[in-house]
């Protein structure tokens, strides 16, 4: 004989997440309201005015007086109203005060917010919001760039929410809070979390799901740089060398870094416009100087420096002949009027924002990306 500890168990379905209306015991109630006037209707012969007036003072229980004496059949219903009004008004009462309770605004206000998640483009997603994630956030909001802070602590997600910041209270490591972030969409991801592993896990799953993302990064140490920066991070930052340098830049070089703060907070920005890589889409632009270009009278930018490509293309091998000398991958500042332009190759300019804007125009198609650095 089996044992009887051997009976299969039903599968147990998981609990719902969907929001559940609210709205039955006020539709019950619209429903009784109307069903009390037709009754009136048919009974007593009364204008529809006449019978909603004797439902609301019947049914609110003030009772002014009838309308006009019932008959039996009146009685009938107003006592059925009188029984269903008791019972459906008190249900109605009890399920609006427990919508609070039961976390309902709350789930409608999560939903609404994912919704509006789905309607980002071009922002930043910043991953965690501590220290480090609160400067970062205020430089972005002082610049006005749409930013989205991914933070599970509720200490924490308390700060943000009260700076007026939106906040994704979910795992910032795992896929799906990424996707529901709008990695797809957004213009860079910042993984400020206070833990290295966190940071190197969020580096991973983000460049896998979107590998033409750029992705900054935060570490504590020189080991963890070198691992996000193989796990795909375009630019990883430490708090601790970064302010060193800051500090020691400040002690031999106190004008510079008032200009650069002085910059932080005016209209100016500075953004690395990327030159295609294909000679082709760079058409007429191809090999012209930035004087004959003349992007600072026709825009009113300024170059500050440009990065040659890392390899020279064919084509500009056959446009410069023989003559053409292969260019390092140095960072060349305040390039003279006689520079080149080259497949691949990036500027670094400075301006106001319609003048960035008219930079941008100005060379149209030849361009592969535009990237904000400061401002």
């Amino acid at each position: 004989m089996a044992s009887s500890s051997w009976r299969p168990w039903r599968r147990r379905r998981p609990p719902s997440t969907r929001i559940r209306r609210p709205w039955r015991a006020p539709l019950a109630l619209v429903l009784l309201v109307n069903l009390a006037a037709i009754g009136y209707r048919l009974t007593e012969g009364w204008s529809w005015a006449d019978c909603y007036w004797m439902v609301a003072i019947t049914i609110s229980t003030i009772g002014y007086g009838e309308v006009q004496p019932l008959s039996p059949a009146g009685r009938v219903v107003t006592a059925l109203l009188i029984l269903g009004g008791v019972v459906v008004v008190q249900i109605s009462i009890q399920g609006v005060l427990g919508l609070s309770e039961s976390g309902y605004f709350r789930r409608l206000r999560e939903r609404r917010f994912r919704r509006w998640l789905k309607t980002m483009q071009n922002h930043v997603i910043l991953c965690g919001y501590g220290r480090i994630g609160r400067e970062i956030a205020e430089q972005l909001t002082r610049e006005r760039v749409p930013l989205l802070v991914v933070e599970m602590d509720q200490e924490r997600r308390d700060a943000a929410e009260d700076r007026g910041l939106p906040v994704l209270v979910a795992d910032a490591t795992l896929d799906e809070t990424l996707l529901e972030a709008g990695i797809h969409h957004c213009r860079s991801l910042v993984a400020a979390l206070p833990s290295n592993a966190a940071n190197l896990y969020v580096v991973l799953s983000a460049r896998g799901l979107a590998p033409n993302c750029r992705l900054i990064a935060r570490s504590d140490s020189d080991e963890a740089e070198r691992k996000l920066r193989l796990a795909g991070a375009d630019q990883v930052v430490s708090p601790y060398v970064s302010g060193g340098r800051m500090m020691a830049a400040t002690a031999l070089r106190p004008l510079a870094v008032t200009f650069m703060d002085l910059l932080a907070g005016s209209d100016c920005e500075v953004e690395e416009f990327r030159l295609s890589s294909d000679p082709q889409a760079l058409g007429r632009l191809l090999g012209m100087s930035l004087g004959e270009l003349q992007l600072g009278r026709r825009t009113g930018a300024l170059v500050l420096a440009v990065q040659p490509a890392p390899l020279a293309s064919e084509a500009m091998r056959q446009y410069r002949g023989a003559s053409y000398v292969r260019e390092q991958q140095t960072l060349i500042a305040n390039p003279g009027s006689e520079h080149r332009l080259a497949p691949g190759q990036m500027l670094v300019v400075m301006g106001s924002k319609g003048q960035l804007e008219g930079v941008t125009s100005l060379l149209g198609e030849a361009l592969s990306s535009v990237d904000h650095m400061a401002g």
